[in-house]
């Protein structure tokens, strides 16, 4: 049975990146073995704050969302768009948790790096106030860009799919609702 693991980075309480979380849990747990972290609720130092210089340690939830991620088939990550990139706890708890020796590993005779989460595929679903082809034309997607090449491909995560769901301020509850179908249809295929 393949294992999904979705991440929702959203830190506010009651959102719709929380729904599409539940939404996409709720479909694929029919015939996945999904697992759902809410980061929001998860009790660490949000700041790599000695760099890769020295070892931070682990809090305990992160250290079994290092568990839950090695033992993924696939990891789904959900969060808002804001200012043209992930929240600061997204970003945090990527700093805390794909560190070297986990998620890659620095080479002595080599610029490229070992990449420790091979065998993995993700799938990133951003919410954002701006229309897509705005974030993707304009503004170059960096929040997807980062976490998509800068993260995950380059610890090894492929094949690395996106979905981004917008506009979202001032939206039609047909809207909304479509948004919800489309990420129900994405957790139904595992995907």
């Amino acid at each position: 049975m393949k294992k999904i693991l979705i991440l929702q980075g959203n830190p506010k309480k009651d959102s719709l990146c929380g729904l599409l979380a539940k939404t996409y849990y709720e479909e694929a747990k029919k015939q996945y073995d999904v697992k759902l972290i809410e980061i929001k609720d998860l009790k660490f130092e949000l700041n790599l704050y000695v760099g890769y210089k020295e070892d931070q340690g682990l809090e305990p939830d992160l250290k079994n969302a290092q568990n839950a991620i090695l033992e993924a088939e696939h990891i789904v990550f959900i969060f808002p768009n804001w200012w043209s990139t992930m929240p600061a706890l997204l970003k945090g708890f990527l700093d805390r948790v794909f560190l070297p020796s986990f998620a890659f590993k620095y080479r002595s005779n080599s610029p490229l790096p070992e990449k420790l989460l091979k065998g993995r595929s993700a799938r990133i679903i951003i919410t954002m106030d701006a229309p897509q082809w705005y974030y993707k034309w304009f503004n170059k997607a960096p929040g997807l860009n980062a976490l998509k090449i800068g993260t995950l491909e380059f610890s090894g995560i492929a094949p690395v799919k996106s979905t981004c769901l917008g506009p979202v301020r001032k939206a039609p509850q047909k809207r909304i609702d479509n948004f919800i179908q489309i990420v129900k249809a994405l957790g139904a295929k595992g995907l």
